[in-house]
């Protein structure tokens, strides 16, 4: 009987080490197929984005107007949801457009050349808020305005985190032409400090933070102020950063200006 026992439960214990390996082996299979399928899912989206990036079929808005004339239409004969080039429409702006350059945070130029387009409405308002700032011996001076979303594309291929960089699928408020980075220049082009550089991604940055010398604080509430006077709203984190009211409900465009 002994004898028959032992037999029985080294049945047993054999039974569960063939188990055990079997459960191992078909554990290692299903891994590997899903390590196979995930870097072929990967493999596939890395090609996608390849070829939207090179592509300028992204989906946009139909017929989109872009005021391209040699002789420039008056402002106020265009639809405000046109883009124009905004040194068309004034002179009284400084620009440091750093995308088209890699004196920025992705460390890469991203625009072929330096260009600052808005829509029609979105001028309209900066051109106004500069006559204010001018009042005072300031003038606007953009770091960036309307991107294509194909450039948001190659963004997020640089750095793929949305506290950075919009998801460009959903696509980011510069794309509808209704968002400007910027910060104030005196007349004579002295920036103003504004206790960081553009595009410093730190608490420093943030509009709430009152931890800083008044002189940065003055600088930041006449900015902000004057922006929100004329139809703008800020982000909390980046003081930069102004969006038109109303800017959010305008289609993504990705047409690419001329570099000629």
């Amino acid at each position: 009987m002994a004898e028959k026992m032992s037999w029985l439960t080294n049945l047993i214990t054999d039974f569960k080490k063939y188990a055990s390996l079997k459960i191992v082996v078909v554990f290692i299979m299903v891994f590997n197929f899903s390590c196979k399928e995930n870097t072929k899912i990967l493999e596939d989206k890395h090609l996608q984005l390849e070829a939207i990036i090179k592509s300028d079929s992204l989906p946009t808005e139909a017929n989109i107007e872009i005021e391209t004339k040699k002789e420039v239409a008056p402002l106020a004969s265009l639809i405000d949801t046109t883009f124009i080039r905004l040194a068309d429409y004034s002179d009284g702006f400084a620009y440091d457009l750093r995308y088209a350059t890699d004196n920025n945070f992705l460390k890469e130029k991203v625009y072929d050349c330096a260009e600052c387009y808005t829509r029609v409405k979105t001028a309209k308002a900066l051109i106004t808020a500069n006559e204010e700032f001018k009042k005072v011996g300031m003038k606007i001076k953009f770091y960036d305005c309307y991107r294509p979303n194909s450039v948001q594309y190659k963004m997020w291929k640089i750095v793929p985190n949305p506290q950075y960089v919009a998801n460009p699928v959903k696509g980011s408020i510069h794309n509808k032409g209704g968002a400007v980075d910027i910060t104030l220049v005196t007349l004579d082009g002295e920036e103003l400090d504004m206790g960081t550089d553009f595009d410093y991604f730190g608490k420093r940055a943030y509009h709430d933070n009152l931890d800083l010398p008044q002189e940065i604080l003055d600088n930041r509430k006449l900015l902000k102020e004057t922006m929100e006077k004329y139809g703008f709203w800020s982000t909390r984190t980046e003081w930069w950063h102004y969006n038109l009211n109303g800017a959010t409900n305008d289609p993504i465009a990705n047409f690419n200006w001329s570099c000629d």
